[in-house]
C-alpha cells in the first residue's frame, strides 16, 4: 500500500479529498497549518484513496500517515 506521510508537525486544516476518490499526481489532498502558514500536502502518484488517516483539527507529527491508497 502507498501512503502519504506528513513532512512536518502541524494541525490538519482542511481535507480536499474523500475516501474512494481517484487522485492524480500533484493533486492537493490535505492542507496542514503550522506556524500560521497553510502547507498543501500533495499526492506523489495517482491512485485511489482507501483511507484518510487524519481528520480536521488533528495534530500530526513528522512521519505520521495522512492518507492511505489502495
Amino acid at each position: 500500500m502507498k501512503q502519504i506521510h506528513s513532512t512536518m508537525a502541524g494541525t490538519v486544516f482542511n481535507i480536499t479529498v474523500q475516501e474512494g476518490e481517484e487522485v492524480t499526481a500533484g493533486q492537493t489532498v490535505m492542507i496542514l497549518e503550522s506556524m500560521k502558514m497553510e502547507i498543501p500536502v500533495e499526492a506523489e502518484t495517482a491512485g485511489k484513496i482507501a483511507k484518510i488517516d487524519a481528520q480536521i483539527g488533528d495534530f500530526v507529527n513528522e512521519g505520521d500517515v495522512l492518507v492511505t491508497f489502495e
